[in-house]
């Protein structure tokens, strides 16, 4: 990692597929002066001539489950870099991160029997090897916490192709996944452990919410001016368009 980037302080929105990650870090990014880091979704959808992994993993998990999650914490790294040389604010907040990828993703895809015992040894090792080196410690967690039912719901309406296959069942595991992890800290590094996290209840739709929008900006606002000193805010609070 880059000195630019070390000296930087970054946060990381964590939560469920269909919490609302992207529409909450888009909302971050109109109110506060923030570098926001999307997941590189695009990345993963076209690895060149035309192979999408992400869909070759929702297709055939057990096949792809180790290559894929291999490559989505290396292309996390890969990314976060890339705008941490460009960043021109004191705060970077990325949409998840490699360790919802080890502790939820990756561990639930070896729980389900989707990569075998030596896949899972192999990908810790790399794990603990990237995230030592490269990796500066997150000061603090973002987890946007969603009913299971409801993330299933938003996962239908939105309809994305390569989520078609997806169950209520496998949402609930990362559900539990989450909440083990970012609520009760069990199983995780010792590093860990002592980084904070602001819980934000997202059950209810915020995208033209203005009450909702400004009650999540000042929330989040308030954890990361613990960190940095100054007032980050950028803009007034208005309903969001998406």
């Amino acid at each position: 990692m880059t000195q630019e980037s070390v000296k930087q302080r970054y946060f990381i929105i964590e939560g469920n597929i269909g919490a609302g990650k992207s529409t909450f870090l888009k909302m971050l990014k109109q109110y506060l002066n923030i570098q926001a880091v999307v997941e590189p979704h695009e990345q993963w959808q076209n690895i060149g001539d035309g192979e999408n992994l992400l869909e070759k993993f929702y297709m055939d998990p057990k096949r792809w489950a180790y290559t894929f999650q291999s490559y989505a914490f290396v292309s996390r790294v890969m990314n976060q870099q890339a705008h941490a040389r460009i960043n021109p604010y004191a705060i970077q907040v990325l949409e998840r991160s490699v360790f919802s990828d080890r502790y939820c993703f990756a561990e639930n895809a070896y729980e389900l029997g989707y990569m075998n015992a030596l896949e899972w040894k192999l990908y810790k090792e790399w794990f603990s090897w990237l995230v030592d080196t490269y990796m500066a410690q997150p000061e603090g967690f973002i987890y946007l916490k969603a009913n299971p039912g409801i993330c299933y719901e938003r996962l239908q309406k939105r309809s994305r192709h390569e989520e078609a296959t997806v169950s209520l069942e496998y949402i609930t595991k990362l559900h539990n996944k989450h909440d083990r992890w970012l609520i009760d800290k069990e199983g995780i590094s010792p590093a860990l452990k002592d980084v904070p996290v602001l819980i934000l209840n997202c059950d209810s739709e915020f995208e033209n919410d203005k009450a909702a929008q400004e009650q999540h900006v000042q929330d989040v606002g308030a954890f990361l001016m613990q960190h940095i000193p100054g007032d980050i805010h950028r803009s007034p609070i208005s309903p969001l368009s998406v």
